[in-house]
């Protein structure tokens, strides 16, 4: 008999799925290879359990969303992580994943780190006008964790970061249970020597969250892809302004009469999100026809 469950880890083509209070050892049936379909962590799935402890994956749930890379589906929040310095903000990279987030109807949020080695206000003040919930925490200080803990309760919390801006540190933080290990910040280099391998889904509170490994803007252009169309609607400081424009079709790049551009000089829009803005822009337009309709 199937019995419902969801995958909290997956590695080595096991699947480790949580039902009715058991964690069991999956495979997956061959007949989500011919559809094209792998399952991943995040998936609501139905299994059909062995009697000793293993099982095998039947059928995989309709999902809400799922990302590419890293491989995570029914996300309901997702956290980005900068840090301060060492390394400084990548703001092109943040935007990208702000915007697939929000391409993906997942909640971002964004966690400004190492407030001890530098001031936030630069990063308060680009992301204070995007409407999303903004944390800052330093390494010695308690401020903020609290308030993390209590947004990240319910859902599937995903947390992502260039290596070295302290995500797993902060996941220790927030839950000390978690015991993810952590790397140093390789000073040469400018990035942490990263430990984590795969993802993983970590009870906390009515939810769970999940420490994932590092990822590059390379990754992100060539797993997530937004449409040039599409664009303007995952910045949601634009939204009230994107259908204001005084001709259809406008970009929201350089055209007169532009409503986004004009909230912009006005200071609804930070210039720094807008410049991320045409910098994703110019290479949505690069999509190639066959790209669009994969």
């Amino acid at each position: 008999m199937n019995v419902e469950g969801l995958i909290i880890k997956a590695t080595g083509g096991f699947y480790y799925v949580t039902a009715g209070g058991r964690t069991y050892s999956c495979r997956a049936r061959g007949l989500f290879r011919k559809e094209g379909i792998s399952p991943v962590v995040g998936d609501r799935v139905e299994l059909e359990p062995l009697d000793n402890g293993d099982g095998y994956i039947n059928k995989i749930l309709p999902r809400k969303n799922v990302l590419i890379r890293p491989p995570l589906a029914n996300l309901d929040n997702f956290v980005l992580v900068a840090s301060v310095a060492d390394p400084a903000p990548n703001y092109l990279v943040l935007d990208k994943m702000m915007a697939i987030a929000c391409h993906k109807n997942i909640q971002p949020m964004l966690v400004i780190t190492k407030e001890d080695l530098g001031s936030p206000e630069l990063l308060l003040e680009i992301y204070s006008t995007v409407g999303i919930p903004i944390f800052v925490v330093s390494q010695k200080e308690e401020a903020g964790i609290q308030e993390i803990r209590q947004a990240l309760s319910h859902g599937i919390s995903a947390f992502s970061g260039n290596s070295g801006v302290g995500k797993s540190s902060l996941l220790n933080r927030i839950d000390s249970r978690l015991t993810i290990q952590t790397g140093q910040t390789s000073q040469k280099l400018g990035r942490g020597r990263h430990t984590t391998r795969h993802v993983e889904l970590y009870p906390f509170g009515e939810g769970y969250i999940a420490d994932t490994p590092g990822f590059s803007a390379v990754e992100l252009e060539r797993y997530e892809r937004i449409l040039k169309e599409e664009l303007a609607d995952c910045f949601p400081e634009f939204r009230p302004y994107e259908h204001k424009c005084q001709f259809t079709g406008c970009s929201h790049t350089v055209e007169k009469g532009c409503a986004v551009l004009r909230a912009m000089e006005e200071g609804k829009i930070h210039p720094s999100r807008h410049a991320s803005y045409k910098a994703l822009y110019e290479q949505a337009k690069k999509i190639k026809e066959w790209e669009r309709k994969g």
